[in-house]
């Protein structure tokens, strides 16, 4: 099998003089997506280019693809040498050095700023209450602006076989999903998303995960990326091992309360789930309420991940609850009650949205003072 894809890229020459290639169009003629191939060749020497380069880029009409927010370049020197097969001095760094940094001319560092990130991340992993808060509005994709985008693989597709070997292990992982939270503000952009990721897939990791969000998004990937990272894999450390369920008990149940919101829409409602039924599932429950609503797709991923978050945290208070809900001896909830135990839709307009999220800041605040206070609600 051909270890190569497509045509070979196009080098170009900038104004220092410096024979360049495109990173990316590197990777896909090597079949090395996605940063695979900085990370299999790591001494390998690369920058970002800064606006003046890109505007000389698509000047040279050197690339097919659409510029990039992050472009990374390569020497043409070093990648002739790896195309001729002297890859060897590219691949391994010595045992006194450490590989190549990422050179940017336009920033002095590429380490997030602090506003926005160390204290949500503190508040969160410390706590976990932050399932118990609403679900804002998520980020919007910038694909709403019109421009189209080249996707490349998800993974690195080396060899037919051998992707197909990967595929059929991972199948094979069982799939334990944990919630995950990103509200962030950093550079004066702000991030806002939840979902829930399987922290037993070997092939989407969550570098692979932060890339895929900052080009949907199109994030700054040298500032985004590693907060998105860093935030999945703290929340993936704070939920810990699945806390397993008591099977001598089988009425487990616990109040779930959705507080929604995608656009202008807000879904409120709230119900009981028993937590020793194996057999109930948030994404088939989130299906089910968002298709008898005729809600859209991203209220089906915001109450599963609501679900699954309230899930986690009442298996480890239950234990310590002193107030377990009463046996049901009637099914059918008494007529003033019913009100409260049904789903609530609404559209808001702008000014309504932002004065709720005003005020569902301060409530996230007084929740967190209080988690901290009473971690085990008692």
């Amino acid at each position: 099998m051909s270890k190569t894809y497509g045509p070979r890229p196009q080098s170009f020459q900038l104004e220092d003089g410096e024979r360049y290639y495109i990173g990316s169009e590197v990777g896909s003629y090597l079949k090395f997506h996605r940063g695979t191939l900085y990370k299999k060749y790591p001494q390998l020497w690369k920058k970002f280019a800064t606006m003046e380069q890109k505007k000389r880029i698509q000047e040279l009409q050197c690339t097919s693809t659409c510029i990039n927010t992050n472009i990374m370049l390569v020497k043409a020197s070093e990648i002739e040498e790896i195309f001729a097969g002297h890859e060897e001095k590219y691949r391994n760094a010595p045992a006194s050095s450490t590989p190549n940094p990422v050179r940017n001319e336009s920033s002095t560092s590429l380490k997030p700023s602090r506003s926005g990130t160390g204290a949500w991340l503190g508040q969160q992993v410390s706590s976990g209450s932050h399932h118990l808060e609403s679900v804002p509005c998520s980020t919007p994709v910038a694909h709403a602006k019109g421009r189209m985008r080249i996707r490349d693989f998800g993974y690195c597709p080396d060899d037919v076989i051998d992707g197909f070997k990967k595929v059929l292990e991972n199948s094979d992982q069982s799939e334990e999903l944990i919630p995950i939270r990103l509200d962030m503000e950093l550079d004066g952009v702000k991030l806002r998303d939840t979902f829930c990721y399987n922290k037993n897939d070997k092939i989407v990791t969550p570098e692979i995960f932060a890339e895929v969000i900052c080009e949907d998004l199109e994030l700054p990937i040298p500032t985004f990326h590693p907060a998105i990272t860093q935030a999945i894999y703290q929340q993936i450390d704070a939920a810990g091992e699945a806390v397993p369920v008591d099977n001598q008990l089988t009425d487990q149940r616990a109040v779930l309360k959705l507080n929604i919101h995608v656009g202008n829409q807000s879904l409120v409602d709230q119900f009981e789930w028993d937590m020793s039924d194996p057999h109930n599932s948030p994404e088939q429950f989130a299906q089910k309420l968002c298709s008898e609503l005729a809600l859209g797709g991203e209220f089906v991923s915001a109450v599963a991940y609501s679900i699954r978050g309230q899930l986690s945290w009442n298996l480890r208070t239950y234990a310590f609850s002193e107030s377990p809900l009463p046996v049901i001896e009637n099914p059918y909830r008494n007529r003033p009650d019913v009100d409260q135990w049904g789903p609530f839709l609404e559209t808001l307009t702008d000014a309504e949205i932002a004065k709720k999220m005003r005020n569902q800041d301060r409530n996230t605040r007084r929740i967190r003072r209080l988690a901290n206070s009473t971690p085990y609600g008692i």
